[in-house]
């Protein structure tokens, strides 16, 4: 049985003293089965599944929230709001960084912190106290969530990806609905209020830190192979066994700045990345807006309750449309390639604007509450699979940096999530939800050629990407084993971003 590694690092010095010529390192054998991408399939779908596990329920906790604390319902939302700062800014630093030092201490830390800061919401005597905590939530909940992309693409092949990223889109939409609907059943209780909302939050917070802690492995592979070198010199006591990612390991200052710089170098420079960033942008933003809107509309217009608007938000069926979409890219993808990834999002890009035009015109007494109902359950799938195509569609196109191309576009997502519910209410007020909610559908209407454009066109947008040629080229060499040359042992030799 061959060994799982070889030897690394097998020096020959040229005329030039700073050239190094790497003939071999530290790597996987063929089926190592420490190599993430040979995990177990068990191993793979209890990984995936820490992943995608979240849940939300503040904003159904309002009402109860602003008589407690005396506060109004703009500081109410400025927690929801501010929630989605920390979850736009820090992946920016926090993605790139797992790609260099690791996923598994990033999960750890951030989970952890998450639970603290849901104790400090439960416990806060003033509104500023729940504003700051709802800030450091969005902070330390966004380092998992940022990297769950990354993660599913470090351990599932990309034909196998479908269904894992499917659950990971189905747990972020339904964690509105499934938060919505304990969280509106627990606010109403008079004997319990939105603090037991936020206990509940800490009890499942802590839970999810026990599960990180047993269940998440290390799952990129290049630090993978540096812990295997790092024993493997403790061992044998011979320097020479070295990992890829050590031989090029950057200094910290320089890791710094390819933390901060690449996820934004992507939002700004690539077509793709900007693309996806202003459609899902626009997208997350309406749904933010639609967490103000249904539940006011449904009470006022139908007499709901605070628990009953919370299983409106559990209207999402977008799970089998992804299946679908699963099944014409494994029959399409050697005619379009990744674009084959596209096909329900040409169909969601349709989707969003009739329903929302169903759903702003037909809430009304005199029509059934089922038709507003139809028409959001509709929307939230289209937005499903917005947010699905969004990660698989990027992780085809970026490879090794997944995730900092996932971060630049959720820079842009959750940067509306934030405005948005700012001046939902006042543009309500102002315009009442039929206009308002038209709005956003004429909107959605111009952005529409968005998915088309690229599933026509992708290749050709992809062929004029710097990143994208130098991705294909890496990839390349790795399967032709050329050999790779080393201008200084600090150099990034992959791809420079």
């Amino acid at each position: 049985m061959t060994p799982f590694y070889c030897l690394a690092a097998i020096v020959m010095l040229s005329t030039d003293p700073n050239m190094i010529y790497v003939d071999d390192r530290v790597k996987f054998d063929e089926g190592d089965p420490r190599d993430p991408q040979n995990f177990s399939y068990a191993r793979k779908w209890a990984i995936t599944l820490t992943c995608s596990a979240s849940a939300s329920s503040y904003s159904i906790s309002y009402e109860s929230m602003m008589h407690d604390l005396n506060c109004t319902q703009l500081q109410a939302t400025v927690g929801l709001s501010l929630y989605v700062l920390g979850f736009g800014i820090v992946p920016l630093i926090s993605s790139s960084f797992s790609e260099e030092c690791g996923r598994r201490p990033l999960y750890i830390v951030s989970s952890v912190l998450f639970m603290l800061a849901e104790v400090m919401n439960a416990l806060a005597p003033n509104i500023q106290v729940v504003i700051v905590s709802r800030i450091l939530q969005g902070v330390f909940g966004s380092t998992g969530a940022s990297l769950v992309g990354g993660s599913i693409a470090d351990i599932w092949q990309p034909h196998e990806r479908g269904l894992p990223m499917s659950l990971f889109a189905f747990s972020s939409i339904f964690s509105f609905g499934l938060g919505s609907v304990f969280g509106g059943l627990i606010a109403t209780s008079p004997h319990l209020g939105w603090r037991w909302v936020q206990w509940v939050h800490v009890m499942v917070s802590g839970a999810y830190v026990l599960d990180v802690i047993l269940v998440m492995n290390e799952t990129r592979s290049s630090i993978v192979l540096a812990h295997i070198a790092k024993d493997t010199r403790k061992t044998t006591g011979d320097p020479r066994y070295r990992s890829g990612a050590e031989i090029d390991r950057p200094s910290i200052k320089s890791l710094m700045k390819t933390s901060c710089t690449r996820p934004l170098h992507l939002l700004l420079t690539e077509p793709i990345v900007q693309s996806f960033s202003i459609w899902c942008g626009f997208t997350w933003g309406v749904v933010y807006c639609l967490l103000e809107s249904i539940t006011t509309e449904f009470q006022s217009v139908y007499n709901f309750s605070v628990s009953e608007t919370g299983f409106v938000f559990l209207s999402v069926i977008g799970f089998m449309a992804n299946m679908y979409q699963d099944t014409l890219y494994k029959k399409n993808f050697s005619i379009k390639g990744q674009e084959a990834r596209l096909y329900m999002a040409c169909v969601a890009a349709i989707v969003l604007p009739v329903s929302m035009f169903i759903y702003a015109w037909t809430a009304s007494p005199t029509i059934p509450w089922i038709v507003p109902l139809i028409a959001l359950t509709a929307f939230m799938s289209g937005v499903f699979v917005i947010f699905q195509v969004s990660f698989l569609y990027l992780a085809d196109c970026y490879g090794p940096y997944t995730s900092s191309a996932q971060a630049g576009q959720s820079l842009s997502r959750n940067f509306m999530a934030l405005i948005f519910p700012l001046f939902t209410q006042q543009m309500f007020a102002g315009m009442t939800y039929k206009w308002g909610l038209t709005l956003w559908a004429l909107i959605s209407v111009a952005m529409a050629p968005i998915p088309w454009v690229i599933f026509f066109f992708g290749s050709k947008i992809r062929l004029h990407s710097k990143v994208s040629r130098k991705i294909l080229e890496a990839e390349q060499q790795q399967l032709d084993g050329e050999k790779t040359i080393v201008s200084s042992p600090t150099e990034e030799r992959s791809i420079q971003v």
